[in-house]
């Protein structure tokens, strides 16, 4: 035998000998999964036919899966061969949120590692846990107090943008999620990096370039022939999304640069020199990043300036599209269910009366009804429709074993709208949330903000920020929908949004 021949031999022998490999790995994986229902078939199931949908068709996708298999509470979706298993049963959550072992994140998220570095959202193992803990302390509730004031500034502001749209166009209805997420991204940069960047009066390129990296990274998660970065980086999309990074990344490291410096020069009490499109310390508030050199000072095995900027990435990812988002939401479920809206305006009417005065972090707790107008909200529309796992050991529920190096994908949204959990799941009742309503649900029934080691850690933040701005905004005016829950399109664009104008008639309170 030549060499060629025995070459073509040993790539022949190697070639079935993987593919036997693979065959009968797939085999044992879905003897363990024989027991999982299965909503398409083995190997490539509906993965062509996902590709070409809109995120709305997707969504409506899997709450088709979820009525086929509520009372399982769990399904298989095969993509290009490989399972991945949703699971929306509250018991079989429970055995998989809590967990410190298996708190990886699905492969999913490596798209956003160019941007968000090794940070919070996308760490894992000793580094999480470290990382957790040192940014935890920035968190405190003394911090989120001094927060407030700024959240109400931004308030005021989107309040004077709501009248002058209503003054300009009378008796026509606004389209509320643009200026929201003006809103919530204004709050995060100055409570995250020190920075006005007056984000509801000009367009700057940090903020284009935030929101380009955001949708860029949301069309690519449905493109797989672009998921390779060198494949990505050369088409038009991956040239602007370097482009934006730039931009991004050039920013946080210049705002980081500055603060040690003022650090250590222990000037920490004067302005730092303006910027020419932001006043970053205009007000001389501690912020997030403040917070976090001084904690990353002490600490033993200290952030490089590379793993800080990540963490200040993720704070603003993470802290502004979710928010815009549940008050978005919140103000469209009240404008279609007006008898709930007509009780919000009662309570408020009895914390706040005549006054005009802006509300303080103190009255919050009083205004019970909204806080379960705001939390059936997020059972409806969690902003964060669902999250994964990738398994680093094999997990039990009951008759069913999970093999590791599989990925979980937690259906947040299922969940949520399950009428073997949530009778009647659509309709809008904040009284789900009365305590003697809720006694007897598992905790895992509504996550969210997700649950166990990995919950969201900027939770009370945005709690807090959700109600102050809609206390704001619902002070001033009643609203009505133009849209219906039935009629209203949106998708799952990582973050759960709505993919036309969301319409709102702003009527002034008498």
């Amino acid at each position: 035998m030549d060499f060629i021949s025995l070459a073509l031999f040993t790539l022949c022998v190697i070639v079935i000998f993987r593919v036997l490999l693979m065959v009968h790995y797939q085999y044992v994986v879905r003897q363990k999964l024989k027991n999982v229902p299965q909503v398409d078939s083995f190997p490539f199931g509906s993965t062509l036919e996902t590709i070409s949908m809109p995120p709305e068709e997707r969504l409506k996708m899997d709450l088709k899966n979820m009525e086929k298999t509520c009372k399982e509470g769990i399904y298989i979706q095969w993509m290009g061969g490989k399972p991945f298993i949703a699971v929306f049963k509250p018991e079989y959550l429970e055995r998989i949120l809590p967990s410190t072992v298996n708190i990886s994140k699905g492969s999913h998220y490596d798209m956003l590692e160019s941007w968000l570095g090794k940070g919070l959202l996308i760490s894992t193992g000793k580094q999480w846990f470290h990382d957790r803990k040192l940014i935890g302390t920035t968190f405190h509730f003394s911090i989120l107090e001094k927060f407030a004031v700024v959240m109400t500034e931004k308030a005021q502001i989107l309040i004077k943008i709501l009248q002058k749209k209503m003054d300009e166009n009378p008796g026509k209805p606004i389209d509320i999620f643009p200026l929201l997420i003006n809103a919530t991204l204004d709050v995060i940069c100055e409570t995250a990096m020190g920075m006005d960047l007056r984000a509801q009066e000009v367009q700057s390129k940090y903020t284009t370039a935030v929101q380009e990296i955001a949708e860029l990274i949301i069309k690519r998660a449905y493109q797989p022939w672009v998921w390779a970065d060198w494949i990505y980086y050369l088409t038009p999309a991956g040239r602007q999304y370097k482009s934006a990074l730039k931009i991004v990344h050039g920013f946080a490291n210049e705002v980081i640069e500055k603060k040690k410096r003022e650090r250590q020069s222990k000037t920490n009490d004067t302005e730092l020199e303006n910027n020419d499109e932001f006043d970053i310390g205009k007000k001389k508030r501690v912020a997030f990043l403040d917070l976090l050199l001084e904690q990353n000072s002490k600490d033993d095995t200290p952030m490089t300036d590379e793993e800080l900027r990540s963490q200040v990435d993720t704070i603003m990812f993470a802290g502004h599209d979710t928010t815009s988002a549940a008050i978005s939401w919140t103000l469209f479920l009240l404008g279609n269910n007006l008898e709930h809206q007509e009780k919000v305006h009662q309570e408020l009417e009895e914390v706040f009366g005549d006054s005009d005065a802006p509300a303080s972090v103190k009255q919050l707790p009083q205004l019970k009804y909204l806080d379960r107008v705001i939390k059936e909200t997020l059972r409806i529309f969690p902003s964060a429709p669902g999250i994964s796992r990738e398994l680093v050991e094999d997990v039990q529920l009951d008759d069913i074993t999970i093999p590791k190096d599989h990925s979980v994908l937690v259906q947040i949204l299922l969940t949520h709208r399950n009428p073997e959990v949530w009778p009647d799941p659509l309709k809008f009742d904040p009284d789900r949330f009365l305590p003697e309503n809720a006694k007897d649900r598992s905790p895992y029934a509504y996550i969210p903000f997700s649950a166990g080691p990995r919950n969201c850690i900027g939770m009370r933040f945005a709690q807090q920020e959700q109600k102050l701005l809609l206390v704001a905004i619902l002070r001033k005016w009643r609203v009505k929908s133009v849209k219906t829950l039935d009629t209203i399109r949106y998708g799952d664009f990582i973050v759960l949004r709505p993919s036309e104008e969301l319409l709102i008639h702003f009527i002034p309170k008498k």
